[in-house]
């Protein structure tokens, strides 16, 4: 039985950058049957101030994975973790 990895991926509404990893996420997600909830920093001041310009950032079990662009090889090692 696999444990389901947790993807969170912080963000903004009307950032590029953030719509843009999205995309390339789609594929890793689909591949290994994951899903991603994704949170509009602009919601929480909290996470506003955490992440500001930093978005979007990753992240898997607590772990930043990546922040701008997708880091597909960590992204990837990450899930296969879940696999086994």
């Amino acid at each position: 039985m696999t444990n389901m990895a947790s993807l969170t991926l912080y963000g903004r509404a009307w950032c590029h950058l953030c719509e843009d990893m999205r995309a390339a996420l789609e594929p890793l997600l689909i591949e290994f049957g994951a899903q991603v909830s994704v949170i509009d920093v602009d919601t929480d001041p909290l996470l506003e101030a955490r992440y500001n310009e930093r978005v979007p950032v990753l992240v898997c079990d607590g772990v930043e994975l990546c922040h701008y662009h997708l880091d597909e090889a960590r992204v990837r090692a990450a899930l296969a973790v879940h696999l086994q």
